[in-house]
Order: C-alpha cells, then structure tokens, then sequence
C-alpha cells in the first residue's frame, strides 16, 4: 500500500540528514514544527475544495496525508496505530462513537 510505504520511508528518515532530506528536516524541527506545516498544508486542501479545483485539491490531499503522517511520526504514533484505532471504531456510528469520547 502507498502510505504503508511512506510511513516507513518516512521513519527511515527519522534522525537523517537534514541537508540530504525533507523529511529529516521536517523531523529535526520538532513535533510542534511539524503540527503547524501539517495545519498549513489541511487549510491549502480546504481552500481547493471550496474553489473545486479537482486537481489542485488531489494535490494538496496528497500533501495533507504526507504531512500527516511527518507529523504522526514526529510523536512516535505509526500509521498501524491509526488503522487499528480505525479497525477498531468499524461497525460504530459516528454519532455514538463520538458521544462516548
């Protein structure tokens, strides 16, 4: 799967060079640094939704999923965390699910 193989390209750049990759920069700046590109790059998704540029929003979502996934790592919470909690919230309506949060 693509983002099986991004999160893990992502984690092998965890401690990389910063001058040599993007992501290892990302990562040497923080957990807080990479919150804010991923909040960035979620507002450039919304404003292509609300314009309806279909490939300027594919665009953006796949920077979203890229940058979610810098950002998950930089808190050490893996892609197989995320899916298992997704696994785990199947067959749960979203009304009742987030009522019992």
């Amino acid at each position: 799967m693509t983002l099986e193989k991004l999160a893990a390209t992502i984690a092998s750049r965890k401690g990389g060079d910063p001058e040599s990759s993007w992501t290892a920069k990302l990562l040497a700046k923080g957990p807080e640094k990479c919150a804010e590109k991923f909040g960035e790059e979620a507002v450039e998704a919304i404003i292509e939704a609300v314009k309806g540029d279909r490939a300027r929003l594919t665009s953006e979502a796949a920077d979203v999923l890229y940058h979610l996934l810098v950002m998950l790592a930089a808190r050490d919470v893996t892609l197989a965390d995320v899916l298992a909690e997704l696994d785990r919230r199947e067959g749960t309506s979203g009304i009742a699910e987030k009522a019992g949060r």
